[in-house]
């Protein structure tokens, strides 16, 4: 059946490893932030810069961070970019396992601190099921007598080897706003890699691939019409912390996300569940 058990990293993180016949996974507490995921006898889904140290407080550079519940910049310039989630501690709620998958379910609580970003009364869960491919839920429950809206993000960091050799399909009939500029018709399925890369793509369907030297990985969204294709390139690579200058070389971001006019607004009561699904494609 394999093994569930918390262990604690050398910067003082606490995390859940997981080893089981058909993968091996890593997820943090800090952020509920799976860094590793490896099916057996195939090469890792995700990707970590080595500059990163994971030390608490900083999201890590690489895995599955959640940008919630707010993507990008909030309206509040001084609010931490991307949210509170990916550098709060979650709570490990439940483990099953069954011979086909293991089931890891977290929960957010929001504390006095976090309140000031976020006051309404709701429930964020995540679940992480683990087999030969990876699937993460991000549940959102509005528990007050309010209307609530929120954007978010599974931002996943993809190993792709060589960016220069890296085509993503599934894009046709999607538009997207890059740089702040657009919207875009996005021309054709096909995108490649040349420059730094920053679009948010809506009108976007559920399913994309990532050809790369080592074989294509397939991802797919649910609930979600919207998604963040990201590779820093040159220039950038020299500004953001915790990360190699050449790491651009060896990465790229496909987030499954609820932005722009794709926001979740929730009525009181009511849940909504994004997910992302990632595998080697067989």
């Amino acid at each position: 059946m394999g093994s569930v058990t918390t262990k604690k990293h050398a910067s003082g993180l606490e995390y859940v490893d997981v080893d089981t016949p058909l993968c091996k996974a890593r997820i943090f507490m800090q952020g509920a932030q799976i860094d590793l995921f490896q099916p057996k006898g195939k090469k890792p889904l995700l990707w970590v810069s080595s500059a990163d140290d994971y030390q608490p407080g900083s999201g890590i550079r690489g895995g599955i961070p959640i940008c919630w519940p707010w993507f990008g910049m909030s309206d509040n310039p001084d609010w931490p970019q991307h949210g509170f989630a990916r550098t709060s501690l979650w709570t490990l709620e439940s483990v099953q396992m069954r011979e086909e998958a293991v089931e890891l379910k977290f929960a957010l609580a929001i504390t006095e601190e976090n309140n000031q970003y976020w006051p309404h009364d709701t429930r964020v869960e995540v679940i992480f099921t683990l087999a030969e491919t990876l699937t993460v839920s991000l549940i959102n429950t509005n528990l007050g007598n309010e209307p609530v809206s929120l954007t978010q993000a599974l931002h996943t960091y993809f190993p792709i080897d060589d960016i220069h050799r890296l085509s993503a399909s599934g894009f046709e009939g999607s538009q997207y706003i890059e740089f702040g500029e657009g919207p875009y018709q996005q021309p054709g399925d096909e995108v490649k890699f040349d420059r730094e890369t920053d679009r948010v793509y809506t009108q976007l369907g559920q399913n994309q691939r990532l050809h790369t030297p080592d074989g294509t990985i397939e991802v797919s969204r649910e609930n979600s019409q919207s998604a963040v294709l990201w590779n820093p390139w040159i220039d950038k690579s020299q500004r953001l912390s915790r990360f190699n200058s050449d790491d651009y070389l060896s990465m790229v971001c496909l987030e499954a996300a609820n932005v722009l006019e794709d926001k979740v607004t929730l009525k009181p009561g009511e849940s909504h569940t994004l997910t992302t699904k990632i595998g080697w494609k067989a």
